[in-house]
């Protein structure tokens, strides 16, 4: 070989071994792929002469099931040189990556996003101690904090919903995106509540869904805006639970009872859209009829006892038992179930007056004490003490001014106090 020859050779392997010296880390190459394996691609580095390694991992931002659902051989992909694959260069590989490369981009996009005060809408592919894993081409994270306006028990509701997100910190360098979706919330309710309160009066009807549900009441969507139903305006009956009588997501007809404006709080009750209960009272209790009763409160002059949801009677303590008794609480207590008949119904005025004793036996000798309590007594004083002057203290005692006849509760004074007045002043004659 002449001198000649060998000097071309060697300026030739020289000229390669400079070449595989271009290749850095962090440059953006050109690879065709020269082989498809299970879990990684063979590429060769165009204008080098050297091989790279693509792992399937670094293919693609996105989940990848089938290595060869993305790339064949001859494919032209633009990789970016992560790393070195062992010391010896002339022999040696480099580690690519099409999913940083990928990235890059994505991270260009949304740093401008970012930067114009757009939003982004992405997956939500895991759930973690803490918030959300989003996939918005490159990971982000949302704080439970971030997720809704307000506290959410299981975020594992959200996995695989896509979601719309403000971005609240963005940083490449650390991989760091942090991402809120209640921005997004507060932002449209926001919205929503100036067009509902505008138009939202007290006294409307409206359709609504259960939002959420508490221990003191259900949180009711109107389309933007949640409105509170309180227990006590749930149903007629008594109610421990919300959670008892509704569910998240059910659709509930609803009436305003108040709205403040400055406090955004709308007051709702889906009782006051269902049938009143003493519309049909007279029908379904009327005089002599036996119910069924639980006694709800004790008063010093009887019980209430509610025999249908929101109805209730009274049972003055006269008509408690044959027998005389204190208190109603000597014998009853709340909560009791207990059979009761009705004496009168008045559904004007919402009122029913009950009887416990009326459907016990009289005790013997109960009728007699009865009789002789209510006849009148006949005294042997002098009779010309009817031509003294009568005081007027009985009729200053009895007389009772007219806004003390009837107390909240329907039930006159007279009812409370029954046979309690029979006898007052009798013997002042």
């Amino acid at each position: 070989m002449s001198e000649n020859n060998v000097n071309e050779n060697a300026q030739t392997m020289a000229d390669a071994l400079n070449s595989v010296e271009t290749v850095h880390i962090g440059d953006t190459v050109k690879g065709e792929v020269l082989a498809v394996e299970d879990k990684q691609l063979i590429v060769g580095i165009e204008g080098t002469g050297v091989e790279g390694v693509v792992p399937l991992k670094e293919l693609s931002t996105q989940p990848i099931d089938d290595i060869r659902s993305v790339a064949n051989v001859g494919d032209e992909i633009d990789l970016v040189v992560i790393s070195t694959i062992g010391k010896d260069k002339e022999n040696g590989q480099y580690l690519l990556s099409k999913r940083r490369l990928e990235a890059q981009k994505v991270w260009k996009e949304i740093q401008a996003k970012f930067d114009a005060g757009e939003t982004i809408t992405a997956p939500v592919t895991s759930i973690v101690k803490g918030g959300l894993v989003v996939n918005a081409g490159v990971r982000g994270f949302v704080p439970a904090s971030m997720v809704e306006d307000h506290f959410v028990e299981d975020l594992n509701q959200y996995k695989n919903q896509e979601l719309e997100f403000k971005i609240i910190e963005i940083e490449p360098s650390d991989n760091r995106l942090i991402l809120s979706h209640r921005a997004i919330v507060e932002a449209s309710k926001a919205e929503a509540r100036k067009e509902i309160f505008a138009k939202l009066q007290p006294g409307d009807v409206v359709e609504g869904k259960v939002a959420r549900l508490t221990n003191f009441g259900a949180f009711v969507d109107l389309g933007g805006v949640d409105g509170l139903v309180h227990v006590s305006e749930i149903a007629f009956d008594h109610v421990d639970k919300p959670s008892d009588v509704l569910k998240v997501g059910q659709e509930v007809k609803v009436k305003v009872l108040a709205i403040d404006v400055d406090k955004d709080r709308i007051s709702l009750s889906i009782k006051a859209t269902l049938p009143q209960p003493w519309d049909n009272v007279e029908t379904e209790a009327p005089a002599g009829a036996v119910l069924d009763g639980t006694v709800r409160r004790l008063t010093s002059f009887g019980a209430f006892v509610e025999v249908f949801p929101g109805v209730e009677g009274l049972v003055h303590i006269s008509q408690i038992s044959h027998e005389h008794i204190a208190t109603p609480q000597d014998v009853l207590k709340e909560g009791q179930a207990i059979k009761v008949k009705v004496l009168s119904v008045d559904p004007e005025a919402h009122r029913l007056a009950l009887s416990i004793k009326a459907l016990e036996e009289a005790p013997e000798g109960a009728a007699e004490e009865e009789q002789r309590s209510s006849r009148p007594r006949n005294n042997n004083r002098d009779n010309s003490r009817n031509d003294r002057p009568r005081r007027n203290n009985r009729q200053e005692r009895t007389s009772i001014p007219a806004e003390y006849q009837q107390d909240d509760s329907g039930f006159s004074l007279g009812d409370m106090l029954g046979d309690a007045l029979k006898d007052f002043g009798k013997d002042e004659k």
